[in-house]
């Protein structure tokens, strides 16, 4: 995996947090929703469903765990999980916690509202909760992806 490297346009939108056995955990620099994104880490990896069976399910079980941990963090109304690659083709699966109200509430959230800009603070206090989050639940060691 050492030859991994993040799609232009993922790395300009987001801010690492954590890598798991499969998958680079990625935060969303828009502050309207509480966002993360998971990228394989394989190269020219596009298509769900022409991963190998084995990083299938491994990133099935990723993606439910990151679901299961924001949902908590964030006692979401509605989890939303999906892959789309339209604009990106890197495979890349969006994790996001919904609220009945938020900005874009019943709607999507691509292109409802203009990103949002976290504070400095915010956003290093929202990552290090996260990365302590996922790190406990994965068994890894709190380091930043990088």
């Amino acid at each position: 995996m050492s030859d991994f490297s993040l799609h232009p346009q993922l790395a300009a939108d987001t801010v690492p947090v954590i890598d798991l056995p499969l998958c680079r955990v990625l935060l969303m620099t828009d502050a309207n929703y509480p966002w993360l994104v998971l990228v394989p880490r394989r190269m020219d990896a596009r298509e769900l469903h022409r991963l190998p069976a084995a990083d299938q399910q491994v990133l099935m079980a990723e993606m439910t765990a990151v679901a299961d941990v924001l949902e908590a963090k964030t006692s979401a109304d509605k989890m939303n999980v999906a892959s789309l690659g339209n604009m990106v083709p890197q495979l890349h699966v969006h994790v996001i916690a919904r609220f009945e109200g938020d900005v874009a509430w019943p709607g999507p959230v691509w292109g409802a509202a203009p990103a949002a800009t976290y504070d400095p603070a915010r956003l290093a206090r929202r990552v290090a909760a996260l990365r302590k989050l996922l790190g406990a639940r994965f068994g890894l060691a709190m380091r930043e992806s990088a």
